[in-house]
């Protein structure tokens, strides 16, 4: 019997330790990233594109599932996470169809699909069980990705690293709320727990988290890139579509080394949407221009996975039990 909609969110929360998705990192996510996200108990992605070349996707899948699944045998007190596996369903990616059987192949629990919903992409997931999220950043599109088959949405709202929307997390989520109840995610400056609770507060299930763990050991990411972060903070993120043809947010440190100017950026043209050059420039879009939302101004080191997942949980309860604690404290007084 096909689980409801509004059940599968609560499925999914039950395996994990805390409702955090690791959103997928375009070249930065690896093996060892997902791997170790798994392991802290929350989902763990990457981008197939991330495996180069085409079969190499064959042997991370194998390695993820070989890997989480002695994890779980030996620790059956607190097993791994399910993981995800994120597809380009944009017409400029050439392996999309190679890579949606293998994630058939090795039955991905988790598809995430960006940049398109299309139903056959949809139908190939669920021919084994399997679920897709799909990215939007509006309500046209959140219908689109339902209609076409989607169980669960992922809001991309304003301050989201890399392509991300405009529009406030609050308008975004109440307007999908009013006729979707399954499983929603919601990225844009998640990096602590008080603002995971937040998430859920707000009507999301889960929130999506990216480029807290950019600044981690197990990201495969340049030193100087996961420093950048450390050091960074909100103002320093850009708003452009110079890069990939598709709006996004960009460390301005990133923009300037470069080069070039960050507040005077011209605009891309987005027929020419291009995910792996620098559009009209030399810099390659996330090799040298730097995707990261507005959250980081919390990230203070560069730590393992697990400490940085361990520092959710903490700040995640503590501002549960302080909302909890809140109406006794009022009658008290």
């Amino acid at each position: 019997m096909a689980i409801a909609q509004s059940q599968i969110a609560n499925s999914l929360k039950a395996k994990l330790r805390l409702p955090v998705v690791g959103s997928p990192l375009f070249i930065i996510s690896g093996p060892q990233l997902v791997m170790a996200q798994c392991k802290a108990g929350i989902v763990g992605s990457f981008p197939a594109l991330n495996a180069r070349p085409g079969h190499v996707l064959d042997e991370w899948l194998s390695e993820i599932k070989e890997t989480l699944a002695a994890h779980t045998a030996a620790h059956p007190e607190r097993p791994a996470a399910p993981f995800a596996v994120n597809q380009i369903v944009h017409r400029s990616n050439g392996r999309l169809e190679h890579d949606l059987e293998m994630c058939v192949k090795h039955k991905v629990p988790l598809v995430i699909t960006s940049l398109g919903a299309r139903e056959e992409v949809f139908q190939a997931i669920h021919s084994y069980g399997g679920l897709v999220f799909h990215d939007v950043i509006n309500i046209n599109h959140a219908h689109k990705a339902i209609e076409k088959g989607a169980d669960g949405l992922i809001a991309v709202c304003a301050g989201a690293g890399g392509h991300a929307g405009t529009l406030s997390p609050f308008a975004l989520v109440q307007e999908i709320r009013q006729w979707f109840d399954g499983p929603l995610l919601l990225s844009g400056s998640i990096a602590n727990g008080r603002s995971i609770l937040a998430a859920e507060a707000m009507g999301a299930d889960f929130a999506y988290m990216g480029s807290v763990f950019i600044a981690t050991e197990e990201a495969n990411a340049d030193p100087a890139y996961k420093q950048c972060i450390v050091d960074a903070i909100a103002e320093d993120i850009v708003y452009s579509n110079l890069f990939t043809g598709v709006h996004g947010n960009y460390l301005r440190q990133s923009i300037e080394a470069a080069g070039l100017d960050p507040r005077n950026l011209p605009e891309s043209d987005p027929s020419k949407m291009d995910f792996g050059s620098g559009g009209n420039t030399d810099a390659k879009a996330w090799k040298d221009i730097w995707g990261c939302g507005q959250g980081i101004g919390v990230v203070k080191a560069v730590e393992p996975v697990a400490a940085v997942v361990d520092r959710l949980e903490r700040e995640y309860n503590a501002a549960r039990d302080q909302l909890l604690d809140a109406p006794a404290a009022l009658a008290a007084q």
